[in-house]
C-alpha cells in the first residue's frame, strides 16, 4: 500500500480480483492455524507500542498462529512474518487470507479490512507518545468503536483480550464483506480530513477581540 488513502480499481464481477477480496473459507479442523495480519500503515512515525503489545501476546499464545506483521518505520520485531511494508496487491491478499486483522487507526486500512469481511481490531496512534502528528486517529477510531464498526483497543489488556477471543472464535471478528465500499472509504477519508482541519483551526491563536486605545501624544488632550 503506497499511502493511507490508496485504493484499488474496482474489479469486474466474477473476476479473480473480486474473488480475492472475499474472506477465505477457514479450515475448521482442530489443528488449523489462525492467520493474523497486523498492519501499522506507512506513516513515518514508529508504532513501538502496538508491536511491543503484540510481541508480549505472541510469547504467551497457546494456539498456533500464522503471523504477517507489517511494521512500517517501527524497528523490526523478533516475530515471524515481519515485513516493513506490503505492496497494495500484497496487502489485499493478506487481508483476504487473514482470519483476524489488527491495525492502526488509519481510515483507509480500516475500510479495506471491513471490505474484506473483517471487524478490525484497532489500536489508534497516540500523538502524545510520538506516534502521529495529531489525534485524528484517536477521534476517528473512537467514533467507529462507539458505532460497533471496529473493535477499539486503547490498552494492552484490551488488545490481548481481543486476540484471545479471536483465537477462540475468529467469527466474532467477521462482518459481511463489502467489495463495493469505495464511496464509504472516500467519505471516511474526507471526514478525517475535516477533523484534522478542525484540530488545526482550534490550535491556531485567534486575534484578540479587544483593541488597545492609542496613547495620547505629549501636549495633547485625551478625548472620549
Amino acid at each position: 500500500m503506497t499511502g493511507e488513502t490508496g485504493t484499488a480499481q474496482r474489479p469486474q464481477p466474477g473476476s479473480t480480483a473480486e474473488a480475492a477480496r472475499l474472506p477465505r473459507q477457514r479450515d475448521s479442523s482442530p489443528a488449523a492455524q489462525i492467520r493474523l495480519l497486523v498492519a501499522v500503515g506507512t506513516d513515518k512515525h514508529p508504532f513501538d507500542r502496538l508491536v511491543d503489545w503484540l510481541t508480549q501476546w505472541h510469547a504467551q499464545a497457546t494456539a498456533p498462529v500464522g503471523l504477517t506483521v507489517q511494521h512500517g518505520h517501527t524497528s523490526e520485531p523478533g516475530l515471524p512474518g515481519a515485513v516493513p511494508f506490503l505492496g497494495h496487491d500484497e496487502l489485499q491478499q493478506a487481508m483476504a487470507d487473514a482470519d483476524l486483522v489488527v491495525c492502526h487507526g488509519g481510515p483507509a486500512t480500516i475500510l479495506e479490512a471491513r471490505r474484506h469481511g473483517h471487524l478490525p481490531i484497532v489500536v489508534p496512534r497516540d500523538p502524545t507518545r510520538g506516534e502521529h502528528v495529531d489525534d485524528h486517529q484517536l477521534l476517528f477510531a473512537r467514533r467507529l468503536g462507539a458505532a460497533g464498526l471496529v473493535a477499539l483497543c486503547e490498552t494492552r489488556e484490551a488488545l490481548h483480550d481481543a486476540l484471545a477471543a479471536g483465537l477462540a472464535d475468529p467469527s466474532r471478528y467477521a462482518v459481511a464483506a463489502d467489495p463495493d465500499a469505495h464511496e464509504a472509504q472516500r467519505a471516511a477519508v474526507a471526514r478525517v480530513g475535516q477533523i484534522v482541519d478542525d484540530l488545526v483551526a482550534r490550535s491556531t491563536p485567534r486575534p484578540p477581540r479587544w483593541r488597545a486605545w492609542p496613547r495620547p501624544r505629549p501636549g495633547t488632550k485625551e478625548t472620549r
